[in-house]
């Protein structure tokens, strides 16, 4: 229990205390912060208090304005953090609890802040590692006999994004121009994309000092490359896309936006998560073969708001523990020839659909190539998103003991 009020529903008790970067008007410099109920706690203000054998002499990581060099100084020091910071915000610590000038200054309400990227990012790659999502889209375009190309199942299918356009959640996204063909019989025209979709999808930040180019991560070191979690859109232009995939795949059609949401979550605490993902097979390589629990049982919802109302509707139900291919084997994979991955890197996951049509994570899949019209009520429908339209992705983490714990021990149709 923290000495800060937590209300029963709140996304961030003291088991969480996710990382973010935040200011306010009274103080526009971009600072590192830890969420916690309804407040931040700011961390720039409290540096002298992280005095472990990991820390000391390393607290000006928290003066800075991003989270790159304080992600570069690895998991022991990232582990030591979270400790302490478990430690200062218990109910049984005084030494925020009873300082009132330094609690003055320390925390911050998170309805005043202005928050910012976490990260300098300087590289982003986006995979395609849900099975069901691919399957999907693949049946779409290529029949359901050839829906997965050769290589799906032998590895995890990449590309590299643009990552100055990824920005933090609350920021509008501008409805892309491009060149497209609507009528195969005639040429091609430029004009504003009108099959604008959005991808419910997940991302990790790359955190330790990386490795050198030349030197692949092997599978038993990944986790100490993986900072934390956060939820991704990424926003596709579909007819852009159908146009000039072929043959290099994705450009124009994602490079416009690329929101995430502010907060990062770590794997520290998101350790219970951990569940058995899909049965791979065939069997991966070896450079690829996990033998523990990799996939992270963590419930995601999307809804849609259409512009002037106040109604927001749930169209996707899905869970991260869906996808085929875990994120240590993404990141194996990425480093494999030897690509040097640095402090701060992106790496989605793709779009994570699940086994059933309300856990489709496209609007491509939920209306299947504009066959099924979404109904959202009695006088509104969607095929893709129009102008005004508001999407909010959510995440919850399911703890997978207590899952476990009464799969085991209750008979009762308890999910």
């Amino acid at each position: 229990m923290s000495f800060i009020e937590v209300s029963a529903d709140s996304d961030f008790p003291i088991q969480n205390l996710p990382y973010g970067v935040f200011s306010t008007k009274d103080n526009p410099k971009p600072r590192i912060g830890v969420a916690i109920g309804s407040k931040i706690l700011d961390l720039s203000s409290i540096k002298h208090l992280f005095d472990g054998t990991q820390m000391k002499d390393k607290q000006c990581v928290f003066d800075e304005t991003t989270l790159n060099k304080f992600m570069s100084l690895g998991r022991s020091a990232w582990k030591e953090t979270r400790e302490r910071l478990q430690e200062l915000l218990s109910k049984d610590c005084p030494t925020l609890k009873d300082n009132d000038q330094l609690r003055k200054q320390a925390f911050v309400e998170q309805n005043d802040a202005i928050m910012h990227l976490p990260a300098q990012i300087g590289d982003y790659t986006d995979f395609y590692c849900s099975r069901e999502h691919a399957t999907n889209v693949g049946t779409m375009f290529r029949g359901k006999e050839n829906a997965l190309n050769p290589n799906w199942l032998h590895l995890p299918v990449g590309y590299h994004g643009r990552a100055s356009s990824v920005v933090i959640s609350g920021t509008d996204i501008r409805r892309p121009n491009g060149q497209t063909c609507p009528d195969e019989t005639k040429p091609p025209v430029f004009s504003n994309c009108k099959l604008l979709d959005i991808e419910l999808e997940m991302a990790f930040f790359i955190g330790g000092q990386g490795n050198k180019q030349g030197e692949p991560i092997p599978m038993d070191q990944a986790d100490d490359y993986i900072f934390g979690l956060v939820i991704m859109n990424d926003w596709s232009a579909r007819d852009i896309q159908k146009w000039e995939y072929v043959p290099l795949g994705p450009f124009n059609a994602k490079n416009f936006g690329t929101t995430i949401s502010p907060w990062i979550v770590t794997m520290d605490a998101l350790k219970d998560a951990l569940s058995n993902g899909p049965t791979q097979d065939p069997k991966p390589l070896p450079y690829l073969t996990q033998q523990e629990p990799s996939a992270l049982n963590i419930d995601l919802q999307v809804t849609l708001k259409p512009a002037k109302s106040s109604t927001e509707h749930t169209i996707c139900q899905s869970n991260l523990k869906y996808i085929y291919w875990s994120l240590k084997q993404m990141l194996v994979h990425h480093s494999s020839t030897g690509c040097n991955l640095r402090p701060g890197d992106l790496i989605g996951t793709g779009t994570i659909s699940g086994p059933t049509p309300d856990s489709c994570g496209s609007l491509l899949e939920i209306i299947w190539r504009g066959t099924k019209p979404l109904q959202l009520d009695e006088n509104t429908t969607r095929k893709f998103l129009e102008d005004g339209d508001t999407i909010k992705m959510t995440s919850v983490f399911i703890d997978c003991r207590v899952e476990e714990k009464l799969n085991k021990d209750c008979s009762c149709d308890c999910f």
